[in-house]
Order: C-alpha cells, then structure tokens, then sequence
C-alpha cells in the first residue's frame, strides 16, 4: 500500500487560517517518503541515531539522501498509543498551520503498515531536557531564556486558538511537546490529539479524555468537555514549570507536593512566598517584579474555573513584554527598583501592536485582571 490519497487527509476540508496569514489554503503540501528512503536516513534506525522515545514510538535523527537535509523521523509504534487517525490529524494540522513558534513537518511515509512523520531537526531537543533531570554538566536555563521560551511557546497557541479557523486546540500542551531551535526558539510539537475547537454558538467540543496527567484541565478530566480554555490550563501548568523547575507530576516529592498545580496554589495566595518558588538553579538570579508578575500569569491560567482564565492573546501580550524585559545580575536594573513602573511605555506598548499586526491587547490587560491578593 502506497501513501493515502489527499482525500483521505482531508479530514476537515473546511479548515483555514485568518486573513493575514499567507498560509492555510487548504492543500496538503507535505511530502511523501518511502520506507526505504527514511531506513536510509537513519542508516537502518541504528540506536546511535535514537533522539527519544514515548508512548507513540521513536524518532531518529536522519539525514535525507536526496536534499541532504538533517531531520527528525517519528516511527509510530505499529502496536502504541497513536493510532492512524492521530498520524493523519498530524500530517493535515502541519500541513495546513504554519508558523514560526510551531514545528515544520517536511513530509510522510505510509508504505504497507508503516508510518512516519519527518520533522524539521530542532537542535536543542525539548524544554524537558532543559528544566528537569539535568546531568552536572548541562547549562541550566536563566531567566531571559525561560521567558523567551514561555512568550514563544504561548504565540504558537496563541495562532492555534485565534489564527486557525476553526480554532484548533492542541490538547497536549506539556514541556516534551515544546521543542528548541538554535537560540532556544520553542516551537510546539506533537499534534496527534488535537482537535478542531467549537464553533457558532457552542462552548465546548465532547471528546474521549486525552492528553497527560497532570498537564490536564480539571473540568475536561471529569467531563470530556474540551474548550480553548483547557489549553490555557495546560499551559500555566508549563509556566509553572518554567519558573520553579519542578514537574508538573512528581512522585519523589514530598506527600502533598506530588502535584505542582495543588503545591503552588496555596503559595499564590501569600506573595511573601513567591521567591520560594523559584527554580533554586536560578541561584536567586531574576528580577523581583518580573517572578511576581509571571507567577500572576500562572495563576491565572490554572484556576479551577475556566472561565476565570484569560484568552492566550492576553498572555502573550503580557509573557512578550517580560520577555521584553532583560535581566541581568551584573546590574542592578531599574525594574528591581520599588521606583519602577509596573507597565511599558505607551510607545513601547505601540509598538508592540505594530509589530503584531494590530491584534495585540495592551499589555497590562492581562496583568491589570490578576487578583490583588496576589500582585
């Protein structure tokens, strides 16, 4: 059996992306790949070239005869948890969003029982590598780079939920699934689970419970109820990853803190508290507001009531202004000064919306909704 036809791809042929996007027209554009080209990439799936591996197989890193391109081939375990409907949802959600903070996918191989994905090499692997289970010799993260990676990751959900028409929710937002260019660019990664968000009048799609514990929303765990806001959730779930260097799930902590959500709630509510947060490998390097006011964003983001969650946009608007924000320990900047304004300029916030596009909120939107308990 050959690669399946475009028809069979096209699973919702009414998809599209916003005017102001040049991508989304509808077309399949990825690439078909033989089983033997891709064997040959990775010289026979040799163990030397094993990147990773997770419920839903391997990837490899490859290195394409014809183009001489190196790239990452995920071979779906033809016994796992990614079925064949999850391998066409990936190969028709890359096909058609293109972003810059979203992985590329070059193409596809569908020979006999067969399937593989190939991805564009993303250099430094996952966010994973970088915050969690680190060997002695691994750079930890600092602070830009965190906030660099947090206001990247939230611009490709951002594009999924208001770019996308219909929005599409990713599902399984967790920090394997943010992976990292030269630079430390986050792109998201892994769109077997997602799902064509509602639309018209309706709130919510119903769906079989996917995604990772831990990373879930709590009204889609006992409801199957899935909206955008269930990605919001997942996503302060990752903030708070960011920013305190632990897992979202972590056994080998102690009773009460096996969950990183149930560990920082009580803490959001005593804002003496906040530096206990922090990731101890930032060795007490950032800058005091900025902690605060990106542990306001998590908070809001993991509360219990969706509705009580901002829209990504005001997220992004306010993780691109502390991103924005460099700190450096050598210097006692003015954001550590009790002296320092809690926003940008208005031409700084203009030019933020200039350089969106228009579609941007002031950035102390979201800030500004953040419970006074707690800022």
């Amino acid at each position: 059996m050959g690669p399946p036809p475009p028809e069979k791809l096209k699973l919702y042929p009414s998809m599209d992306v916003k005017e102001g996007s040049k991508e989304g027209s509808g077309h399949i554009a990825a690439q078909t790949f033989t089983f033997r080209e891709l064997a040959a990439a990775t010289k026979n799936f040799r163990p030397d070239c094993l990147l990773g591996e997770g419920g839903f197989g391997r990837v490899y890193k490859g290195r394409l005869e014809s183009t001489n391109q190196v790239v990452a081939i995920k071979q779906l375990d033809r016994n796992g948890l990614q079925g064949n409907r999850e391998f066409l949802v990936e190969v028709l959600m890359l096909s058609l969003l293109h972003h810059t903070n979203l992985v590329n996918l070059i193409g596809y191989c569908a020979d006999g029982d067969q399937r593989l994905l190939v991805y564009e090499y993303m250099l430094l692997g996952s966010l994973e590598d970088h915050l969690h289970d680190l060997p002695p010799d691994k750079k930890r993260l600092d602070w830009n780079t965190r906030m660099k990676i947090a206001a990247g990751a939230a611009k490709g959900l951002e594009y999924l939920h208001d770019k996308a028409n219909p929005p599409v929710i990713y599902r399984d937002l967790k920090c394997s699934n943010i992976l990292l260019g030269e630079g430390y660019h986050p792109k998201l990664s892994d769109f077997g689970l997602a799902k064509l968000g509602p639309v018209g009048d309706k709130t919510h799609v119903s769906t079989r419970v996917m995604g990772t514990y831990g990373y879930c929303a709590p009204e889609y765990a006992m409801t199957g109820q899935l909206t955008l806001k269930s990605d919001v959730y997942s996503f302060g779930v990752v903030l708070l990853e960011i920013i305190t260097g632990r897992k979202a799930i972590d056994n080998s902590k102690a009773a009460g803190e096996h969950n990183l959500v149930a560990w920082a709630r009580p803490l959001f509510k005593d804002r003496k508290k906040f530096p206990q947060m922090a990731d101890p490998m930032l060795q007490g390097q950032y800058p005091k507001r900025g902690l605060y006011q990106a542990l306001a964003v998590a908070a809001m983001c993991v509360q219990e009531q969706p509705t009580m969650r901002p829209v990504i946009a005001d997220v992004v608007t306010a993780l691109t202004y502390l991103a924005s924000q460099k700190y450096d320990p050598e210097i006692q900047l003015v954001q550590n000064s009790h002296l320092a304004p809690a926003t940008p300029s208005r031409t700084r916030r203009d030019s933020y919306r200039k350089q969106s596009g228009g579609w941007e909120k002031d950035q102390d939107t979201a800030l500004n909704q953040i419970p006074s308990s707690i800022i």
